[in-house]
């Protein structure tokens, strides 16, 4: 299942219905219409969602429907939010509008490390790649800067920004998938 993170600070915006899309910059997410995703939120998983719309187009062709959807009282406020979340923003930028409805609340917030990898801990998915598989030159180098940095947050940081977890993440999500393979690791939720 895809994942959909989000600030904890939109849960309740997220559970009420008032925010019904997230606009993400950079690189064109994984996500398309009809796709069902787990939302989550402050390092909870709240819920589950369908992708109804994935629209691409700069942040200059941002409108007030976009940031009303994103649960902003206009464009103004969205994209000072934007500003908050990314390094650079500018009216080229681009962007993409998430549009999705939640099916499901959780009636208990559950740890979105539970669902991480099948409930596997990216460090011992990280570990176990680095000793039983043949990584790609690049994934080798991605996951031995995950560990000795041993966030995220931190391996992202050194490669450019936040915004470059997903490099991390895409390794991680091929070494695990190449794990499962083999049997070396499996499901754990």
């Amino acid at each position: 299942m895809k994942h959909l993170e989000f600030d904890g600070r939109y849960a309740e915006a997220i559970l009420k219905g008032r925010k019904r899309a997230t606009v993400r910059l950079g690189r064109k997410p994984n996500l398309k219409e009809g796709d069902t995703v787990l939302i989550h939120s402050g390092g909870y998983a709240i819920g589950k969602a369908i992708i109804e719309r994935v629209e691409s187009k700069t942040v200059g062709e941002l409108t007030d429907e976009d940031a009303f959807l994103d649960g902003f009282s206009g464009r103004e406020e969205l994209i000072r939010a934007l500003k908050e979340h990314y390094r650079y923003v500018n009216d080229d930028s681009t962007a993409h509008v998430i549009v999705f409805r939640l099916v499901e609340r959780f009636d208990k917030p559950v740890m979105s490390s539970d669902y991480a990898y099948e409930g596997n801990l990216p460090i011992e998915i990280a570990e176990k790649a680095l000793e039983h598989l043949d990584l790609s030159g690049e994934d080798r180098k991605l996951l031995e800067l995950f560990l000795k940095t041993g966030s995220l947050r931190k391996a992202a940081y050194r490669l450019g920004g936040l915004n470059k977890r997903y490099l991390i993440r895409d390794a991680l999500r091929r070494a695990y998938g190449e794990l499962k393979r083999r049997g070396i690791m499996g499901p754990k939720v």
